[in-house]
């Protein structure tokens, strides 16, 4: 529905539009202390500060017991009815997955909730499922609180996702930072290759968001859309060890560290050009 139509709704049918787009009780209570929206503009912005900084971990964790697992399909029709058609969609790519990959993912959301106590969370639009398998895996290996972190950046691509549904509407969902990487000793993108945001907190470098590299290189979505990074020093990792081992390749960096700083709201594109011997950086465009 356009903007217009969700303003004409009555409050608690807004309320549960909104909470079709995000599972969390108080993120769609703070929305709608700004309902009616004056703009398309301020509903995103409003969006995506309630969730980062308003709620606070239990509405996040609120929000993750809203959808599926990821591979988990047969619950859409029983438990998760409501957003079914969403979250069918958003999961197309599992659903063409071999027998053999949906028994890893179910076998790895269970090591993992076992392990963060709540499911694995991912934004799986235009993701394989074999793409989702080796996240699932590389983020087992994460803190707690690390995972909380990267899970509730996802949920927040998805909720952004559900309102450009909701309002029929198209925006720029760019990232704020995004990298390519490129093997120079084979002139091709260097591809599956996990990367991990950090920021310095607490008195270590704790990850904040994570991807791994589509067939091109390259991640665009490691923030959510609309989402800027306050300015600080951060960090990229890119994990060339594994990279090179799948690939048959004997390497000398078991990972590379990029360390920058932010400044302002600008676009940041940090691309890494990796080799067996050696590897580069620049801040491109």
């Amino acid at each position: 529905m356009p903007l217009s139509n969700l303003n004409s709704l009555t409050p608690t049918q807004a309320q549960e539009a909104l909470f079709h787009c995000c599972g969390s009780q108080k993120w769609v209570s703070l929305m709608m202390e700004d309902f009616p929206f004056v703009s398309i503009e301020v509903l995103y912005e409003k969006a995506i500060a309630n969730w980062y900084e308003a709620c606070q971990q239990a509405d996040w964790l609120e929000a993750f017991g809203h959808h599926p697992k990821i591979g988990g399909l047969a619950e859409l029709e029983q438990k998760f009815a409501e957003t079914a058609a969403w979250a069918s969609e958003e999961q197309g790519a599992v659903k063409k997955a071999s027998r053999a990959v949906l028994e890893a993912l179910a076998a790895g959301n269970e090591a993992y909730e076992a392990q963060m106590g709540f499911i694995f969370i991912v934004c799986a639009t235009g993701k394989s499922a074999p793409e989702m398998r080796q996240l699932l895996e590389d983020r087992l290996q994460n803190s707690r609180e690390e995972e909380i972190r990267v899970a509730m950046g996802e949920q927040c691509k998805i909720t952004l996702l559900r309102l450009n549904k909701l309002l029929e509407h198209s925006p720029n969902n760019r990232s704020q930072l995004t990298t390519h990487v490129l093997d120079t000793s084979i002139g091709k993108p260097g591809r599956a290759i996990t990367i991990r945001l950090k920021a310095f907190e607490a008195g270590q470098w704790q990850t904040i968001a994570q991807g791994a590299t589509d067939a091109d290189g390259r991640i665009g979505d490691l923030l959510p859309p609309g989402k800027i990074l306050s300015p600080n020093n951060y960090q990229m990792v890119f994990d060339t060890g594994d990279y090179f081992e799948k690939n048959g390749i004997t390497g000398f960096y078991p990972e590379v560290e990029i360390q920058f700083t932010v400044v302002d709201d600008s676009h940041y594109h940090v691309p890494l050009l990796i080799n067996p011997y050696g590897y580069s950086t620049y801040r491109g465009s």
